[in-house]
């Protein structure tokens, strides 16, 4: 458990860091992606960058524990406001969609990070498309 609790936007970043993590890695894409995300959006204002190597551990601490799954989801439930959950989810999304390719294990921790989250399977799907849509790349063959 942290010592002080998360804040909404180390819970967001929380967030995408679980997802990148739960293939137990995390990809040149998914780093880029995340970095790139705490750069730009008006969410992360004023958020302390130096904080991320905490939340990073903290991800990374849980993962080792037997349920720290469910303790580490618990905990980013209880730090965003309800109105923050689906922003929590297409950071996820956005995370994942960033390889091209979201492995099984991805996947799955997107479906917990859902469940957990109580979101709306047509909002949930809404999102995943959004994400989809905004990491695709043009076929080389096109550009030529």
């Amino acid at each position: 458990m942290p010592s002080k609790p998360l804040t909404p936007q180390d819970a967001l970043i929380a967030v995408m860091i679980a997802v990148s993590a739960a293939d137990e890695r995390m990809t040149p894409s998914e780093f880029h992606e995340i970095s790139a995300i705490v750069q730009v959006l008006p969410i992360f204002d004023g958020y302390d960058v130096e904080r991320i190597s905490n939340v990073g551990a903290l991800v990374s601490d849980l993962f080792r524990e037997e349920e720290g799954l469910d303790a580490l989801l618990g905990l980013i439930v209880s730090a965003l406001p309800a109105r923050l959950r689906e922003t929590a989810y297409a950071l996820a999304c956005d995370v994942a969609a960033a390889d091209l390719h979201v492995p099984m294990t991805e996947r799955r921790m997107l479906e917990e990070l859902r469940d957990h989250l109580e979101l709306d399977r047509l909002a949930s799907a809404a999102i995943e498309r959004g994400s989809r849509a905004r990491h695709q790349r043009l076929d080389p063959a096109v550009l030529s």
